[in-house]
């Protein structure tokens, strides 16, 4: 299975159609497959749909479960037959395509076995067709990052400009933030804890009205951590949600999310974030906050 720990939860829609192509003679005899000779094959179609979707994890080794939290089937009588549709909402991290593909197929395939036996060898003509899916809404599809963002990294700690420690999360940022397109990295800079340099150098990268400035460390309670201070104090227009939505997710993952001071916020036309220093905090901090980070990112005309 694709490993989705680390994603973020978000609302997930998706529909799907199948067509059950039968001969006009059968619906007539049925009344339009109400009364077959094993019931009612629209309702218990209707019933194998939902049941498909909750289940469609135990039928499809690599899709996984998900918390199921609306879920309809639909049917249109057709001069061709009847055409269904399912539709699956959830909130979770990843999408529900798979099981409206499934629940379609399903559902179709119950009523092509209860209305089967109505159509003679000689005359009756039943098939199942177009499976497909008719449309997905929910996760990083539905935002649109901007077309040009020019981005600057600035990683805080004495341990990695002195070289007893490898920069692994200033790299972890850098490296998703380049796999977003459009994403220009214009300066990864390394710095210590004194808040001296740290000013003066955001203050440099500001003056050029950049579009986004992303710090790297300085974001827990030692008490030689003042990037989330420096930065505090130049930020005119805070953005609580944001190190909100990182805590929340890293909260998830390990009580320790809970000590992160970070901060986000705009600059006249920049945008500041401070991200923790540990590599796992983040990587945590961007799988939560990265797309909807890029789509509060304006760049300047």
């Amino acid at each position: 299975m694709k490993d989705i720990t680390h994603k973020p939860t978000s609302e997930r829609f998706a529909r799907a159609s199948a067509m059950l192509r039968i001969d006009p003679a059968i619906l007539q005899a049925t009344a339009h497959g109400r009364k077959t000779d094993k019931g009612d094959a629209i309702e218990a179609s209707r019933v194998a749909g939902i049941m498909a979707v909750k289940r469609t994890w135990e039928a499809l080794p690599f899709c996984h479960p998900l918390p199921i939290t609306a879920c309809d089937v639909h049917f249109d009588y057709l001069p061709e037959g009847i055409y269904l549709e399912v539709t699956a909402t959830t909130v979770g991290q990843t999408g529900v395509e798979m099981e409206a593909l499934y629940a379609a197929s399903v559902a179709a395939m119950n009523l092509y076995d209860m209305l089967k036996p109505h159509a003679s060898a000689d005359t009756g003509l039943i098939s199942v067709t177009d499976i497909k899916l008719v449309e997905k809404r929910g996760g990083k599809s539905d935002f649109r990052a901007p077309v040009s963002v020019r981005a600057a990294i600035v990683v805080t700690c004495d341990a990695v400009v002195q070289g007893f420690k490898d920069d692994k999360a200033g790299r972890i940022v850098r490296d998703r933030l380049l796999k977003r397109e459009g994403v220009d990295i214009l300066d990864y800079i390394l710095l210590g804890n004194d808040p001296g340099p740290i000013e003066a150098t955001l203050d440099d990268l500001l003056a050029r009205e950049l579009d986004l400035i992303i710090t790297v460390g300085g974001t827990g309670l030692e008490p030689y951590a003042r990037t989330v201070e420096v930065v505090q104090s130049r930020i005119q227009r805070p953005i609580p949600g944001m190190m909100e939505a990182a805590r929340a997710h890293g909260q998830a993952r390990t009580p320790r999310a809970l000590i992160s001071r970070g901060v986000a916020g705009q600059a006249g036309h920049t945008l500041l974030v401070t991200l923790p220093g540990s590599s796992a905090g983040a990587a945590q901090s961007c799988d939560a906050i990265l797309t909807g980070l890029l789509e509060a990112v304006r760049p300047a005309p």
